[in-house]
């Protein structure tokens, strides 16, 4: 099973990576980071089959992913 650690303080919420993963593990938190965004949460971690599209979408590289 794969791990998909969101970095909540380098997020700045643009949701690229939710789009870009396949099985829809990703979405909106519904806290504010320490900059004021709202960064993006595993939502349905159970789902994640470790592509790690989400991570390469990244601008920020704020996604680790871990298998």
């Amino acid at each position: 099973m794969a791990k998909v650690v969101i970095l909540e303080n380098v997020c700045k919420g643009c949701y690229l990576c939710v789009g870009a993963c396949p099985k829809k593990v990703l979405g909106e938190s519904d806290t504010l980071n320490a900059k004021g965004y709202k960064p993006a949460a595993v939502l349905n971690p159970d789902d994640c089959i470790g592509c790690a599209m989400c991570a390469t979408m990244c601008p920020d590289c704020a996604i680790e992913v871990y298998k």
